[in-house]
């Protein structure tokens, strides 16, 4: 049985670390992007991110000042029963990292009726999940709200097809996406239901931006709409310019016959996330 304790050691673990590095892929992605970006004040914005980031790594300090909610997805291998305390635990790790590293609280009590700040960035926002195997994957994405802002789901009749996927992506950039701090990774979460082709969305991005899709039929799609995304001109820092997306990353599942739901969960420039496989006692 996997404790809730070695679950939330991870999670307090790679918190610090995911705060103040980029992903390694992101990281390539974005020193891709500023050989291939034709504006000079688009190559400028590349520039400064890089700049950035490697400062940030150096010193030990935030790669940006908003350091995010902290969402923990933890997978299951088949025949382990969820940990009990597991929320508490996490909360815990949340509370203790970003005290530790001195990370900005940005969580409210409630987002309706009290919205004083927690002091502490808990609750944790936590799935669980099973798989296959044994042991257990857990992932961890510190969550900026300016990304998570300009994200949306819609809920598209079947007839649109890919076509209306690829609309409804670039609608939700052309929307929001000029403030949701680009070059942009975009998660898409195509099927499921209402409630939960989001997580489908936001579980996407944790496929990194080199890592090709497993099936070609979703890999062409991804090309179209990161294709489509770059044509809107928006750019680097929404300054102009060919570079809107680093990458696209779809995934897909099953849906009701009437149905074409999607998702678009928007992944700014300084994209936190890790995975990290964790063994029972």
């Amino acid at each position: 049985m996997i404790a809730a304790r070695a679950i939330a050691d991870v999670v307090r673990e790679a918190i610090p670390r995911l705060a103040c590095s980029l992903r390694p892929d992101v990281a390539a992605a974005l020193r891709q992007a500023l050989d291939a970006e034709p504006s000079p004040r688009g190559r400028r914005v590349i520039e400064m991110l890089l700049e950035n980031a490697e400062a940030a790594e150096a010193a030990g300090v935030p790669v940006c000042q908003d350091t995010g909610t902290v969402w923990v997805w933890v997978e299951l291998g088949e025949g382990e029963p969820a940990p009990p305390g597991l929320q508490a635990a996490l909360d815990g790790a949340v509370r203790a990292a970003y005290s530790d590293v001195g990370l900005r609280a940005s969580v409210v009590r409630d987002a309706l009726l009290d919205r004083v700040n927690t002091g502490d960035n808990t609750p944790a926002f936590v799935d669980v999940s099973w798989r296959e195997g044994a042991g257990a994957t857990v992932h961890v994405m510190l969550k900026g709200g300016g990304s998570d802002n300009a994200s949306a789901v819609e809920m598209l009749p079947p007839s649109a097809g890919a076509d209306g996927v690829v609309d409804a992506v670039v609608r939700a950039v052309e929307a929001k996406g000029a403030a949701a701090c680009p070059p942009l990774i975009i998660g898409v979460g195509v099927g499921g239901t209402f409630d939960t082709v989001a997580k489908l969305s936001k579980r996407a991005l944790l496929r990194p931006l080199d890592a090709p899709a497993p099936d070609a039929r979703v890999a062409e799609l991804e090309s179209r709409i990161l294709a489509a995304v770059n044509a809107t001109g928006i750019g680097p820092g929404g300054l102009g310019g060919r570079t809107t997306a680093l990458g696209v990353r779809v995934l897909s599942a099953p849906s009701h016959i009437a149905a074409l739901p999607v998702a678009v969960n928007v992944g700014c420039c300084a994209m936190r996330s890790a995975s990290i496989e964790v063994t029972g006692a």
